[in-house]
Order: C-alpha cells, then structure tokens, then sequence
C-alpha cells in the first residue's frame, strides 16, 4: 500500500510525540543525550528520529536515552553549532552550507545549480564527496554520522512576482542561511541578501522585512510559509541535506559496542527519512496551489550562465581548492568553472 503524504504528516506528530514522551520517561539510562535541530515536529527528520531513538533505548536495554529538541527549542542554528561543539547537546543535525561557517569546505556539496538529480546527489553524498566532507568535518573536531539526511532541492518564494529568470533576482531581497556561499550566489544574480536565522524567517517574510525565501517544499509546507508567501518558483538551485552531527567527546564517552547500536539505527533513518521527503514533495505542488500559491517552472541552465559570467563558480573552486572542485565536478558529470 502507498504512503500518502497527508499519512505521513498525519502520523508525524503523533509519532514524534509518542517517541519524546517514552523517552522522557526511561529510568537510570547510563547516558541521556541531548538531539536539537531546526525542523517543525512534523518534518520527516523529526519523526524518523523519534522512532530511532525508540530503537536505541530498546537495543541499549535502557542504557542510552537521546531526548528530541525539534524546531529551535535549543536556540538558532548557530546557538546549537556552539552548544554541539561545547557540549551542551550531544547530537545536532545542520546543513552543510551552515556548517560551513565552522568547516569552509562543508559546503561544497551546495554549489549552486550542480546536482541535476537526486540519482547524483546519493551517489556522490554516499560515495567520494560525501567521504571527502566527513574528513573535513572530523578535523572541526566533531563527530558525523555516515549518512546525510535529505533536506531536498531549494526553491524560491516571493510575495512580490514570480521569479521566472535571473533579471527577477535584481535587487530582490531574499532571506538566505547564515552562510557565506549563499550570501555569495546571490550578490552574484544581483540579489539583495539578508542572513537570518531560520526561527525568525516567518517574521520576517510577513513584516517584509525581506520578499523573499528559498527552501525545499517540505520546508516551504510544514513550516506554513505558503501563508506569507503568494509565490513559489520552481528553480533547484541547490541541493541541500543534514549532517546527524555529534559532540566528540560525548561520543567517545559511549562504549563501541552502543556506538554501532546508535549509529546503525541513525544512519538507517536517515535513509528512511530521504524516501519520505521524496514522497512529500512528488505530492507538495499540488498541495501548495491549494493553499494559494502560483507555481512556476524555470530553467537551470539560464540561471547557471548566469553565475559563470557573474564568476560565481571560478572564485568558490579557489576557494575550496582543486581537490573538492575536482571530486565535486566528477561527482556531478561535468565542468562547472
């Protein structure tokens, strides 16, 4: 029987909830860890999450316990970097492109209007890019997973029109992450933007302190952004995932043997988590036009010339250095500077 995506979030919070609620409740675990992240309950991540800690507490027999903080309880996602690197939480799921801001190289699996699919996006994440990353992150002195979670292809929304070419990025003030790479992207389009955090996006989205934004559809869907928000333009600029991050020390506090324990069943989510962000988007556009969004396709390659002639691709490659540049580019088929 097929999953709709209403099952899914219907049962998202639900499950998420359940898994918080037992988990409180275990008696005289030998370690109690903290997991924060920026997601709404309902996002696949959260309740993928909750069900692997369910099986943690089970497998451990009770003895590790990781309490679910979703939705920047614990703060911004810079608050939560400094608390994951200080230890103030065990465990902490960020994208690449902010992770960027501790590890420069993190990011290079965002470039803009690289991955033309998913089928490439798993291959090189799971494959030599994704490795190359993880060395990179280890060297911050922070555990990570082997698995990426799936954020999705990024798209655009505006209040203002739609953005069908790069000439409707001149001068728009778009929110982006707190990351240098995509401030960069779009100063290359013209763009005007402004780094905020993603607990104050809809604030700023309804007081037009920005027009607009750019996030996957499950995001754009479970964060209600479609009621302050008129239209969503179709682009897959980026691809974007989470790294399951984890305070070193705290994982080397662990025994091997409930290392493997907890890191087989968050990678094995993680993997779960990637198929239901597929199904929830192959169902979104439909979805988002009932709530009241235009929806519009554009073309990659208009926007990709248009970052080559800006030199967008030629000053991140000396940024990241030839041998990311040459493991990304193998990863995507081709030439990008």
């Amino acid at each position: 029987m097929s999953i709709s995506r209403r099952t899914i979030l219907q049962g998202a919070t639900a499950a998420a909830t359940i898994g918080t609620f037992s988990i409180a409740r275990a008696q005289t675990p030998e370690f109690t860890y903290k997991y924060a992240n920026n997601l709404p309950l309902a996002h696949p991540m959260n309740v993928r999450a909750a069900e692997a800690m369910e099986k943690i507490k089970a497998e451990t027999n009770g003895k590790v316990v990781i309490q679910i903080f979703p939705n920047n309880q614990l703060g911004s996602d810079t608050d939560m970097l400094n608390q994951v690197r200080s230890g103030g939480v065990e465990f902490f799921t960020l994208s690449p492109l902010i992770l960027s801001t501790l590890v420069p190289n993190a990011s290079v699996s965002g470039i803009g209007f690289a991955f033309p699919d998913y089928d490439s996006v798993w291959k090189a994440m799971d494959g030599e890019l994704g490795a190359y990353v993880r060395g990179q992150i280890a060297k911050a002195n922070l555990h990570v997973l082997d698995k990426i979670w799936d954020n999705g292809f990024r798209q655009m929304t505006s209040s203002k029109g739609p953005i069908a070419s790069p000439a409707d990025l001149k001068g728009f003030k778009i929110r982006v992450p707190v990351s240098p790479l995509w401030t960069s992207m779009f100063k290359a389009f013209d763009s005007a933007p402004a780094s905020i955090n993603f607990a104050e996006v809809y604030t700023a989205l309804q007081t037009k302190i920005v027009d607009g934004q750019e996030n996957p559809l499950a995001i754009i869907a479970t964060a209600k952004l479609f009621e302050v928000q008129k239209y969503l333009s179709l682009t897959n600029h980026m691809w974007d995932g989470f790294w399951f991050l984890a305070n070193r020390r705290a994982w080397e506090r662990l025994p091997q043997d409930l290392r493997t324990i907890v890191a087989k069943n968050i990678d094995a989510a993680a993997l779960l988590e990637r198929a239901d962000v597929a199904k929830l988007n192959a169902g979104l556009q439909a979805e988002l036009t009932s709530k009241g969004m235009t929806i519009n396709q554009t073309k990659a390659d208009d926007f990709r010339a248009a970052l080559q002639k800006a030199g967008f691709y030629g000053e991140w490659k000396g940024k990241y250095g030839d041998e990311a540049w040459a493991i990304l580019e193998k990863a995507v088929g081709g030439k990008l500077a």
